[in-house]
């Protein structure tokens, strides 16, 4: 039995030595195309790093230029020749319903309703609707109606939203032309024949946003968003004019043409920005929307972090809402015209997101050594970070020398503008995250109701 085992062993020896040398013969290609794999892997990541590190930093570079070139443009054709100072009287004035919804605005409605019925025009009507206010705007609104002939009062007891306020105001007024505004506003007394302006020189008009400018200036937020609508709000409506189509109104002070607005169906109770969404139904009607920037309008803006990160918040909730729901449409040849503003507004949210997880793999790579591809390189690169930062100062230089026409001393908030990309550009990336997760969130047809917001320190 001892012989048999040896000769057993003799044998299983051999076949053992040369399975090994097979293997070996196989394990040697497998091996090499596995680090063959590894080593083009590591090669995409490198690229791809390259890749969204350029797009990081040329992408507001580029867009920056394109804002510039289409603003001096506007600039040359429209306000270089003293369009401001030029008269307002028109051939004919038809009457203007001005539509003011309040939600919990006691505490301004009255200033704001003084200021609107002080406006030089001749014929116009003022509706406010108090949209399920819990403090004292309905009565002061009543007591404003008793004095003033011109102001009508709509109530709803409960809160339905400011889509469905506007939309009852504009089935509720009496006249064609519509220019909404916000119940803490204070419209200048010229605004009204500025915006009629345009609807009389094209039937094919449809809205006409004004120049909003910042009122609460107590604190570094607030001075930092005095220019912020100077030398980037201003500096790209103007460019968007240029360019043919309009991202939005503003949804502080805008004009309509009721027969437009009827065309689309009215203000959207379930979208989040109703100025986003309006602007896009009247353009993807073939409504034109033009900006006026002697439409001067004084508002309230958010003073505290919590304010302005609610505000920011639910201006990039509705801008993606809006994205959403009309890519079917921009499929569409018909569409074209929109083509660069959807384009744009994707391109922004990608850049958000690329700002994000290379900030978050940076984060990373300070506590655990990541391989040499995985490596974030500082967010400053060099000569591009430099050429931003210079290219984002002439930026807000151009804006600001533009927009003193309108505002004495606005090239002041130079100094605090600077601080803009540091602060704003990461809570604008934040927010866009947390937003999107807000409209996954969202049920279907939800209606989108009033919440008070910040009105400022004052």
């Amino acid at each position: 039995m001892f012989n048999s085992m040896l000769d057993l062993t003799s044998i299983i020896q051999p076949l053992a030595i040369q399975s090994n040398s097979i293997l070996a013969d196989y394990s040697q290609p497998l091996l090499h195309f596995y680090y063959k794999i590894l080593f083009n892997l590591g090669h995409f990541v490198h690229l791809l790093f390259n890749y969204l590190f350029n797009f990081v930093f040329y992408y507001p570079l580029v867009m920056a230029y394109i804002w510039m070139i289409g603003a001096l443009i506007y600039f040359s054709r429209w306000e270089r020749k003293g369009h401001k100072l030029k008269s307002t009287e028109l051939d004919i004035y038809p009457p203007i319903s001005f539509i003011v919804p309040c939600h919990n605005e006691g505490r301004d409605v009255e200033e704001t309703i003084e200021y609107l019925l002080k406006q030089d025009y001749p014929d116009f009507e003022v509706i406010a609707v108090n949209d399920g206010s819990t403090d004292n705007t309905l009565s002061e609104l009543m007591k404003l109606a008793e004095i003033h002939p011109r102001l009508r009062v709509i109530d709803f007891p409960v809160n339905q939203g400011k889509a469905l306020a506007l939309t009852t105001g504009a089935l509720a007024s009496r006249n064609e032309f519509l220019i909404c505004i916000d119940g803490d506003a204070l419209l200048d007394s010229q605004a009204g024949k500025f915006i009629m302006r345009h609807f009389l020189e094209s039937p094919r008009v449809g809205a006409v946003t004004g120049n909003p400018r910042i009122r609460t200036r107590s604190s570094l937020l607030g001075k930092i968003q005095v220019g912020e609508f100077s030398a980037i709000i201003g500096l790209i409506k103007r460019a968007q004019r240029v360019y043919g189509r309009i991202f939005t109104v503003s949804g502080v002070i805008s004009g309509f043409r009721k027969s437009a607005v009827h065309q689309v169906g009215y203000w959207s109770v379930d979208m989040v920005t109703d100025d986003i969404d309006i602007s896009w139904k009247l353009q993807l009607a073939n409504w034109e929307i033009r900006y006026e920037e002697n439409a001067l309008c004084w508002i309230l803006m958010p003073e505290t972090l919590r304010g302005l990160w609610r505000q920011r918040l639910r201006w990039a909730q509705g801008g993606i809402e809006v994205l959403l729901r009309y890519t079917k449409q921009m499929l569409h040849w018909r569409s074209r015209r929109m083509f660069p503003i959807y384009l744009d507004y994707i391109a922004s949210i990608l850049w958000s997101y690329t700002i994000f997880a290379l900030s978050l793999l940076s984060i990373v790579s300070i506590f655990i050594p990541l391989p040499e591809h995985y490596n974030v390189f500082t967010m400053l690169p060099g000569w591009s970070g430099l050429l931003l930062a210079g290219t984002c100062l002439m930026q807000f230089m151009i804006s600001l020398i533009i927009d003193s026409r309108y505002e004495k001393g606005s090239a002041r908030t130079y100094y605090w503008i600077v601080w803009y990309p540091f602060f704003y550009w990461f809570i604008n990336v934040i927010t866009i995250i947390a937003g999107t997760v807000k409209v996954t969130m969202k049920k279907p047809k939800a209606r989108a109701v009033w919440t008070s917001p910040d009105r400022g320190i004052r």
